[in-house]
């Protein structure tokens, strides 16, 4: 152990030359170095003065530690100071903790934080932690929030030291990017090279490649960088499992929270996409190429192994990892030195980051040396034609291998596991794939397969191998059977367990993990012709679809499978009531109130009284969408009355609260309320929390009407609270256009005006479509603009459309 070290608490601070890369190429390298050698002279000086013990230096980096947290600053201060007529600029970051001291240096979490903080700055500027800022007195410091550092899950507060204005943080905060387990060895250039691209203006740039090269970490590291500079964020989008190219909008509009007419949701946002492996949905491209004409702000980023070719398209090819990058990957993942065998194997394995992770997962048994011997024989004999990829052939051979090196067991399950989309369970697997524990342990081990939560999955590439692999076995066919059939169970349990607030929330994450399973099992249905059990898994999944935001995706299939499939059995009886409510939500009222009538007069043939009398409260609410009240009223008391005598309490609540709505718009407000709060007392003793809230919801105009804004206030926050603890978006948004119009009752118009500029936007975005919550907003539109002048109910209405979700609760509760 260094024994000039300190130990105990310890404040770190490293240093690094912003745009190193540039200023070389504009000084020249004979003027660079001798900025260099400046840049260290004056930051040994800053440190040395302090106190500052020099850990490390790498190129134009410094790590130093420092006794106490005053000297670290202090010699930051002068650090900066003395570069400022320098063209050397240094970004610092500034954390205190107590690191492990070893015989190589230090190790933990806090000196990896330190160099995040760091890496998040500007040239000249200064950053500190918090456990920093904490031991220095307060003046002097800014307050940059919290923001979450790459590797670290937790958010953390940042202060800068002075108040010069520097860009937004490096740090990852408006983004859905994935932060992966693994540290990122290499590819700074290709990392600035992508990013420089978009930041240039490169609208969809296309990062291609063979299957293993390295595409989608790129891409996200590359993303990562650009987080801070685009004013709507930046998402990824993984498209691995997808095979219809239907469905890549239809993906994208779900991670974006549109559940229809994307473009329109994009609109003018300054917005980044990164669609990851794209290839398998090509075809997908020119629907991609006009999004981006229609949205103006927006950028794609997309993996592929081929080009996407159409207009606007900028390629960057994905080249193979610099040597030296290749054999630090290798041996940070084989924790090994860098022997000359390990250049020989990434040499061998062409320098491919996929390639040299599984063979260092090889480390653990064999040598450097002995996985290059077992190594070359293969890639000899699979090498490929004159007009092959070399570097496909190089992974393809890598896998080959891996897989050559299994038992006959891990063989058949490696093979068998590529039945699944998207991953399975444990229990999936044994039931399908006939899998043990200790075989799923196996390929863990030797990364062929991933374990992340509770699910076991692969590698795309390494999954498409699998597959190559399945359709090779007479097994096929069985396994597809078995995973078809276990979906198809696992749909139909869940499905009455959907009604429940107590279960359904459970049911629906379940569910939710499992999506790109049964997109499988309902592709592989509809490719064979069997359009019965298609339809039967299409009908169990309707009510998922409904709540989960994937309505646009189920009406689509269950139209195409209520063609397919005319025969009059009760599957497609529930299935049409499945379709008619699943539309109705997307606003196609017409198609809503067809397909409730055909399964009323199904459900009337087969004798099913349940499923009649809810095709009736279809029905009904189809009417009431369209406004024709007079016709919804006698289906809506028909339903009631049918589900009183079935003694199924919630849809009599359910048909009550639609009752209620109906008698109102057709004048008789008294008789309304009753039933308001008849359906609210009757929910609270269910604990049925969503009918709860929407009961408050009407309850608090009522009352804001007669003069009790504090009450209606308290109504719409434990509303709003119910809403939000299960996820219900787009009740959230009906609940925050009811704030404004109690608001505006109370003659506090900004707030109302901003409330319901924010519901329209999230209506507008999750692609609630239906008549009630927009004949409401209109209502307390016209409440609002008596109160306000026209400039500045403009204001307030742009202030509210900026507001995310959570600051339009917040701006609610604390209203």
């Amino acid at each position: 152990m260094r024994a000039d070290l300190p130990s105990g608490r310890v404040t770190f601070l490293f240093t690094d030359v912003e745009g190193s890369t540039r200023l070389l190429q504009q000084l020249g390298d004979d003027a660079y170095a001798e900025a260099i050698a400046e840049h260290r002279r004056i930051l040994r000086n800053a440190f040395g003065r302090h106190g500052g013990v020099e850990v490390d230096t790498q190129g134009d980096a410094f790590f130093v530690a420092f006794t106490s947290a005053r000297g670290a600053l202090e010699a930051a201060r002068d650090a900066v100071r003395g570069l400022a007529a320098t063209p050397l600029q240094v970004r610092v970051g500034i954390h205190t903790g107590t690191p492990h001291v070893t015989e190589e240096g230090y190790v933990g979490a806090d000196v990896h934080r330190a160099a995040r903080i760091a890496a998040a700055g500007y040239g000249g500027q200064v950053l500190v932690s918090a456990a920093t800022a904490s031991l220095l007195e307060p003046a002097g410091f800014r307050e940059l929030g919290e923001h979450r550092l790459k590797d670290f899950d937790e958010p953390v507060p940042l202060y800068q030291l002075g108040d010069e204005s520097f860009p937004p943080l490096k740090t990852i905060s408006n983004t859905n990017l994935p932060r992966p387990a693994s540290s990122f060895v290499g590819r700074e250039r290709e990392v600035e090279e992508v990013a420089s691209l978009l930041r240039n203006g490169a609208r969809l740039l296309t990062l291609t490649g063979p299957g293993g090269s390295g595409k989608t970490r790129l891409a996200l590291e590359a993303a990562a960088e650009l987080v801070p500079t685009l004013k709507a964020g930046v998402f990824w989008v993984g498209l691995a499992a997808v095979r219809n190219a239907a469905l890549v909008t239809e993906t994208i509009a779900q991670t974006l929270g549109a559940k229809d007419a994307l473009a329109e949701h994009i609109g003018e946002r300054e917005m980044l996409l990164l669609l990851d492996n794209l290839e398998q949905v090509a075809e997908a491209a020119p629907q991609l190429a006009a999004l981006v004409e229609t949205c103006p702000k927006l950028q794609l980023l997309a993996t592929s192994r081929e080009l996407l070719r159409v207009r606007g398209e900028v390629e960057y090819c994905v080249p193979p990892l610099a040597e030296s990058e290749a054999v630090e990957l290798f041996c940070t993942r084989a924790r090994t030195g860098p022997e000359h065998a390990v250049r020989a194997l990434c040499s061998a394995l062409d320098n491919l980051p996929l390639a040299i992770e599984l063979a260092a997962a090889r480390a653990r048994v064999l040598s450097p040396t002995q996985i290059v011997e077992r190594l070359s024989g293969r890639l000899d004999l699979l090498k490929g034609g004159r007009d092959a990829d070399p570097r496909q052939q190089t992974l393809r051979a890598t896998i080959q291998w891996s897989f050559d090196l299994l038992e006959e067991e891990e063989k058949l399950l490696f093979a068998g596991l590529a039945v699944f989309r998207g991953g399975c369970t444990l229990g999936a697997a044994e039931e399908v794939a006939g899998a043990d524990l200790d075989t799923l342990q196996s390929l863990v081990n030797k990364s062929l397969l991933r374990h992340t939560g509770e699910r076991f999955w692969m590698l795309e590439t390494i999954r498409e191998y699998a597959a190559e692999r399945l359709e090779e076995s007479a097994d096929a066919g069985e396994l597809r059977r078995r995973h078809g059939e276990h979906f198809l169970a696992l749909a139909e349990e869940a499905y009455p367990n959907l009604r429940s607030d107590s279960q359904g929330s459970d049911w629906l994450d379940r569910l939710e993990a499992e999506n790109d399973n049964f997109r499988a099992a309902l592709d592989r249905l509809e490719a064979i012709g069997d359009a019965e059990l298609a339809l039967q898994l299409a009908g169990a999944l309707w009510r998922f679809w409904y709540l989960r935001g994937f309505a646009p995706e189920g009406g689509r299939r269950l139209r195409e499978l209520l063609v397919a499939d005319g025969r009059p059995t009760q599957t497609r009886a529930r299935a049409l009531n499945g379709a008619a409510a699943i539309v109705g939500v997307t606003g196609d009222t017409e198609s809503a109130r067809l397909f409730a009538e055909q399964g009323l007069a199904l459900n009337r043939a087969l004798g099913d009284r349940w499923g009649a009398t809810y095709s009736i409260y279809l029905v009904g609410f189809a009417a009431c969408d369209a406004a024709d009240f007079e016709r919804a009223r006698p289906l809506l008391e028909e339903a009631l009355e049918g589900f009183r005598e079935l003694g199924d309490d919630q849809y009599v609540l359910m048909a009550t609260d639609a009752l209620a709505w109906t008698y109102g718009e057709l004048g008789d407000g008294d008789r309304r309320r009753a039933l308001h709060e008849e359906v609210l007392a009757q929910a609270r003793a269910q604990s049925n929390a969503s009918l709860v809230a929407l009961q408050l919801d009407q309850l608090a105009i009522f009352a804001a009407d007669e003069g009790n804004v504090d009450g209606a206030l308290s109504m719409l926050k434990e509303s709003l609270h119910i809403n939000r603890n299960f996820g219900d978006l787009s009740a959230i948004a009906d609940t925050l256009g009811y704030f404004a119009a109690v608001l505006a009752v109370a003659g506090r118009a900004e707030g109302a005006a901003r409330l319901l500029a924010a519901a329209e936007a999230l209506h507008e975005e999750f692609g609630s479509s239906g008549a009630w919550p927009a004949k409401e907003n209109e209502e307390a539109l016209g409440r609002i603009r008596p109160q306000l002048e026209e400039a500045a109910l403009a204001e307030a209405w742009a202030q509210g459309r900026a507001l995310t979700i959570d600051g339009a609760v917040a701006l609610a509760l604390d209203s």
